[in-house]
């Protein structure tokens, strides 16, 4: 555990053992939040990546059932546009 002050500016340094530990750099930018009474600090780099990871799922769901919805050749809507654009989509190939 370290203890630091906070300056009248609302400003803290970040012990150098903690930055090497948690790898921060001079020029990262951190997000700061507050969880009830703590205050966390993450690199954006980081949260990013998290975020990126958790929608990369809902991304590959969302890309199955659209290929299954257009993949099902009974459906009206697809009979009706595969009609209309034949031609188009066999250029595609």
């Amino acid at each position: 555990m370290t203890i630091v002050k906070m300056s009248e500016k609302g400003q803290i340094a970040i012990p150098k053992c903690i930055r090497e530990e948690a790898g921060l750099d001079k020029g990262d930018e951190l997000i700061i939040l507050l969880k009830g009474k703590k205050i966390l600090i993450e690199k954006t780099e980081k949260i990013a990546k998290e975020i990126e990871d958790d929608f990369k799922d809902i991304y590959l769901l969302g890309q199955k059932s659209l290929k299954e919805v257009w993949d099902n050749h009974s459906d009206a809507y697809w009979d009706k546009y595969y009609k209309k654009n034949k031609c188009k989509l066999n250029k595609k190939k």
